[in-house]
């Protein structure tokens, strides 16, 4: 497959397999090692490479990245973020005056990270880091670095410049052909973000079949906000949907800030976190207990179910063949919602629970409850037996007692690597105690630390 784009400033073609990844053909093809691998799953941001089209400059991981989704994009790795005479781009300068840097290894990394967001203005240095690991300075060096960078300008030879390029070869134009050409064809891998799919081959060192690449199609890029529903695109990032969710439900945005890394939220769509059925998957539990509806379309038929209805056991999703999502429509409001994520560590880490709270109270009494969980079931589900009981039932200490234990009629986790069952079932529990306090009145802060 050709694929056209700009790396560091100047055009170039490259013939590659439609499942190369970025990382590979960078270090091997092109030489440009300075791009590290380290984990080789998105997780540690030594790959991290400057990847800007007419909408926006973003920090991507490398490794997870195949060679089409960059096609008519400018791409700019750490060899590129000096000038080309060799002047240092304000955030090296930065680096090396604040002693950001004693190994080497993950400095690359940090150094397209900073420089993609001192190009975009952001200052919440803390969020833009953290997807990249450092395991020798700790992270206080590097962040004033990135402070001091922030009033410098931006240097000209870092702004991303137009590339031509014509259609991706071998791959549907339109999203109309797609979906013809995926109705006789629905054995093809569907990639949006590839945060995903991408660790099937570089983990699981899997062939791919039919690789087609979504995130062509504009249509399904669109977020509209009406007068009482907001509808999201399945191509939409997790990182375009997070300023909505900021404005319209802040629970559920603060949840998805902490959905993986900048480079993963920059990449992953909300389609794809739903679509691949994972029981830990962030979005889902938040859509459910919204009432959300998801869209999908199958040649040039289109229907609509709730999201809850969409899973129906482990590995298995209500989808038919050649059938893919287009989006998902949620309430505009929800002032009820909250969204409580348990992990080993606070940022950048899956699920071992994710619990999501939607309740309404009329003068001290449940009138309405979704309550919904991920890291639970092999599904993300519903706590049916949990809602019955607390609705119209007085909002009180006793009420929460009195239904605890019904949280096991709902839900039978499993043990691994993350947590036991045990760990699991009391974290649920802990979380309707939380929300009973939040909702009451007693704010709930778990980074708080108290003498």
């Amino acid at each position: 497959m050709l694929v056209t784009f700009s790396l560091n400033g100047k055009t170039v073609e490259a013939d590659v397999s439609p499942t190369r990844t970025l990382l590979d053909w960078l270090r091997e093809d092109r030489g440009l090692t300075g791009t590290k691998e380290g984990c080789n799953e998105g997780d540690c941001g030594a790959c991290t490479v400057m990847v800007s089209d007419e909408t926006a400059s973003r920090a991507l991981n490398a490794c997870i990245l195949f060679m089409p989704q960059i096609h008519g994009k400018a791409l700019r790795t750490v060899e590129g973020i000096a000038s080309p005479d060799g002047e240092m781009h304000p955030v090296q300068g930065a680096m090396v005056e604040h002693h950001g840097s004693q190994c080497g290894f993950c400095t690359p990394g940090f150094v397209v990270s900073m420089a993609v967001g001192h190009l975009n203005g952001r200052c919440d240095h803390n969020d833009v880091l953290a997807g990249n690991l450092c395991r020798c300075t700790g992270y206080a060096p590097i962040v004033r670095a990135a402070k001091a960078a922030a009033d410098s300008p931006v240097p000209n030879w870092i702004k991303p410049k137009a590339v031509t390029a014509g259609d991706l070869p071998d791959q549907p134009e339109t999203l109309d052909g797609f979906a013809k050409w995926y109705v006789d064809n629905p054995d093809a891998t569907l990639i949006a973000g590839a945060t995903d799919v991408g660790l099937w081959v570089t983990k699981r060192l899997e062939e791919l079949t039919k690789p087609v690449f979504l995130n062509r199609y504009s249509e399904l890029q669109n977020i509209h906000v009406s007068d009482d529903f907001i509808h999201v695109g399945a191509g939409v990032t997790i990182a375009e949907l997070l300023p909505v969710l900021r404005d319209h439900h802040p629970s559920y945005g603060e949840l998805v800030r902490r959905y993986g890394s900048d480079q993963v939220r920059q990449a992953a769509t909300i389609g794809g976190n739903i679509a691949n059925g994972s029981p830990i998957g962030d979005n889902p539990p938040a859509l459910i207990a919204l009432g959300a509806v998801l869209q999908l379309r199958c040649g040039g038929q289109n229907r609509e179910m709730q999201v809850e209805d969409f899973f129906i056991e482990y590995g298995r999703q209500d989808r038919r063949a050649g059938e893919f999502v287009t989006g998902v429509s949620l309430p505009k409001s929800a002032p009820g919602l909250r969204c409580y994520k348990l992990s080993k560590r606070f940022d950048q880490d899956i699920s071992a629970v994710l619990g999501c709270f939607n309740l309404t109270v009329d003068d001290g009494v449940v009138t309405e409850a979704r309550i919904a969980f991920g890291g639970m079931a092999g599904v993300p589900k519903r706590a049916t037996v949990v809602e019955a009981e607390v609705t119209n039932k007085p909002w009180s200490s006793e009420t929460i007692e009195a239904v605890l234990p019904l949280f096991r009629d709902d839900f039978a986790p499993l043990s691994d690597m993350r947590a036991s069952a045990d760990y699991r079932m009391k974290a649920a529990q802990n979380m309707l105690w939380r929300y009973f306090y939040e909702t009451t009145g007693n704010s709930v802060d778990v980074l708080a630390v108290h003498p």
